[in-house]
């Protein structure tokens, strides 16, 4: 079975300026236990909320398998890190999570793609490496909660 690893709901925006300043300090509780979803505006709390420029890309999914060992959201910057399940080719595909709250419809939109930040946050080499398996943008499709730990995931 699959499971949420780590959920990031951050209200700003950490990567700005260049790589070689490294990233702004995280804002205290980022990393969560839950997030509360809402169908087209995405995740409560988070710096994308709401935004229209956003509202396709509202919501990032990334395999914990497409990572190296120890990295997390706070590095790569998705809302959700999600182990047991490869995302990265589930492009115009609908995926489902109920993590026991009932199910959140995410509509697969595109790629996430990396950035040079990757090799700064992740270590070095990692853009390279994640091209490809940098994870999803996806609108969501219903008002919902996801939490860390077992998640029920079917694709559509």
């Amino acid at each position: 079975m699959p499971v949420i690893v780590e959920l990031l709901a951050s209200p700003v925006h950490r990567f700005e300026g260049r790589p070689s300043d490294g990233p702004a300090p995280a804002p205290p509780g980022e990393l969560v236990d839950h997030v509360r979803v809402r169908a087209g505006l995405g995740i409560v709390g988070d710096r994308y909320f709401g935004q229209a420029a956003h509202r396709d890309a509202s919501v990032t999914v990334i395999s914990q398998e497409s990572l190296p060992p120890g990295a997390g959201l706070a590095a790569v910057r998705r809302n959700v890190l999600l182990a047991g399940l490869a995302v990265d080719d589930l492009i115009g595909s609908v995926l489902t999570l109920d993590s026991g709250d009932g199910p959140v419809r995410l509509q697969v939109n595109q790629r996430a793609h990396p950035c040079a930040w990757m090799d700064v946050t992740v270590g070095p080499g990692a853009w390279k490496a994640l091209r490809g398996k940098g994870g999803i943008r996806c609108t969501p499709l219903d008002d919902g909660i996801l939490r860390v730990g077992p998640v029920r995931a079917t694709v559509g």
